[in-house]
This record gives C-alpha cells, structure tokens and sequence, in this order.
C-alpha cells in the first residue's frame, strides 16, 4: 500500500516572521509582493539555442554518438559527492522548458549528501545537439542509458520533473535492473488522456514573445521571485535567435510525443521504489492524479507541499531536498 503525505507547509522567512512582530505592535510596514517586468529590459538580446553564453553550476561534458544517422553529443554535469559518499547516483531529468542547470539548488543538497548526481541536458535541450528527427520516450530513455554507459555507471536513482517525470518513468521501464528508486517532481502525463484528441501535425511556432516567455515561467511559480528572470530571459532570447524555428520545431515535436504517449500503464510493473513528489498547487486535479499515480506503483508513496507550485526546486528546495534524501537513502 502506497505511503501518502502532505509535507509542512513553508517556514516562515525571519523577515516575514518580523512583520507579523510589527503587526502585532501596530506599526504595519508596507510589503509589495515581487512580480515581473511587463516588458523586456532593454539589455536583453538573443539566446544562442546551443545556450554556451548560460552559466551551468558546475562543468559541462559530453558523450557523442549516432541518432538516426546523425551525429549528435549530449551534455551533463557529473557532480561527485562533496562529503563521504552513499555510492549512489542520482539522474536528474529536467522539465520540458527548462535544462539541467534549473536543478542548481537541489545538485548541491544531493553532492552534500553523499550522493553522486548527473544532471542531464536531454537531446534537443539545453547544452545538447538540436536533431530534426522521430523524438520518443524510449529515445530518451536510451539517450540516458547512454551517459550511464560513457560513465560507467551500472545502476541509479532517476528523478524526473514535468517531462522528466515521463522520461524517468520509461527508463525505469525499459532498464529495471539499472533503477534503483524513481522520483517524479511534478511530473505531467498523470493521466492516460489520448483518447478523443485526434491527430494533429506538430507546428513550430512562428515566434516567441515576451509574453509567452514570461507566462512560461510565471505560470509555474505560486511566489514570484526575480531570480526566476534568468529563465524568462533565456526564453525571449531564443526568439530573438536565427535558429529559433528548428528549436521550436524540436519543442513542438516533443510536445507531441506528450499529446500521443502514456505512461500510466509503465507504473504497475515498475517494481523499483517510487516516490511522487511535488508542489500541491499545480493544476485543479494534481493531488488526485498525483494520488493515483502513487498508487499504480507497487512501491509507490506520494508526498505534496502545501503552497508551493509546479516547480518546488525553485519555490521549495528546503523540502524537496530532504524529502528526496529521505526516500533515496532508503
């Protein structure tokens, strides 16, 4: 029977904690919630989608092999444990607008902890090369087995957030005796909703506004803090690139692989621990479908955290990163 639990809400910050002082004493002081710019700064200019000019958190290699005919190399970062290791390793797999550097915080609380994390920048994202080809799960659940294979690494816990949620679910799948734990961080895909949706081509989108940018990355946040305008910026800066309709093109075509692929019926023969994690906040129905994807598991628990939206590595890293620990250590 799968383990089911809200986590504590969010401590209060100690500045937080001193307005309810001044509350209390009557003295009320004047605090504005931050929000983003309505428009760009105007020091903002294109993003190359090959993204060398970001900053990772710790440095960038590679493995190159064949896809369809066609050379490509993929980009990790390999971070080893900063104190006396579990001799585990951890796959972190980013979400579907993000790369592996939004997993910032949460790498150096795993490295902390003894583990061994490799943050990946799947085919088509971040760092790695940018194909026109058939984009599937199981590719890039290949394409993981693949840097495991280059480091030499038999076996791993493998936590995925939004579409990294489905990918970490298809390699469990497709390489159980590699896979240790699962973990999905809000992940999407909670639901088999194929059917009634008919067939449509993947189209790229002809440009990418601000407003687009900027609704991207708000709109998985509950708090707004500014240093979330880093992404905002990465993504108006691949509109403003020559090369911003392949990389659309390639969004578009894994946005496709989402509308046509399920992995529900992947979770009940995955016998690996499996934890379901997240901010609570994250659609209507996401604590339900979060519930019951926890239950399809055979090991399956699910953890939620009150207030905190679809991206808890950025709202909540204090949680998640005990949480996750927590069951990996297991």
């Amino acid at each position: 029977m799968p383990r089911s639990r809200l986590a504590p809400a969010p401590v209060a910050s100690a500045p937080l904690a001193g307005a309810f002082a001044l509350l209390v004493l009557g003295t009320v002081p004047v605090l504005e919630a931050q929000e983003p710019p309505s428009a760009p700064p105007a020091d903002w200019g294109p993003v190359s989608i090959t993204m060398e000019e970001v900053p990772y958190p710790h440095p960038v290699s590679y493995v190159e092999f064949s896809l369809y005919g066609q050379d490509v190399r993929m980009a990790f970062m390999d971070v080893e444990p900063t104190r006396m290791g579990t001799g585990q390793t951890v796959v972190l797999l980013h979400g579907g607008n993000y790369w592996a550097a939004s997993w910032e915080g949460i790498i150096d609380d795993l490295a902390g902890a003894g583990f061994r994390v490799v943050a990946m920048d799947q085919i088509g994202y971040g760092r790695s090369s940018k194909p026109i080809l058939p984009y599937s799960l199981d590719m890039h659940a290949g394409n993981i087995a693949r840097v495991l294979d280059h480091l030499g690494i038999e076996r791993a816990a493998v936590v995925g957030h939004s579409y990294g949620g489905m990918k970490a679910s298809r390699f469990a799948l497709l390489y159980p005796e590699r896979t240790s734990h699962v973990g999905l961080v809000n992940a999407i895909g909670l639901s088999d909703a194929r059917a009634g949706r008919g067939w449509s081509e993947p189209q790229a989108a002809p440009d990418r506004s601000y407003e687009a940018a900027l609704a991207t990355i708000r709109g998985h946040v509950v708090e707004w803090d500014d240093a979330y305008l880093e992404y905002v910026r990465v993504h108006y800066g691949w509109g403003l690139s020559a090369d911003w309709p392949r990389l659309s093109m390639i969004r578009a075509m894994n946005s496709y692989v989402i509308r046509t692929t399920t992995v529900v019926h992947d979770w009940p023969q995955i016998e690996a621990p499996a934890l379901v994690i997240g901010g609570e906040v994250d659609g209507p129905r996401f604590p339900e479908l979060a519930q019951a994807a926890a239950d399809a598991f055979p090991n399956g628990e699910l953890v939620l955290f009150p207030g905190v939206g679809h991206n808890p590595h950025w709202e909540a890293p204090h949680l998640l990163a005990p949480a996750l620990i927590e069951f990996l250590s297991r």
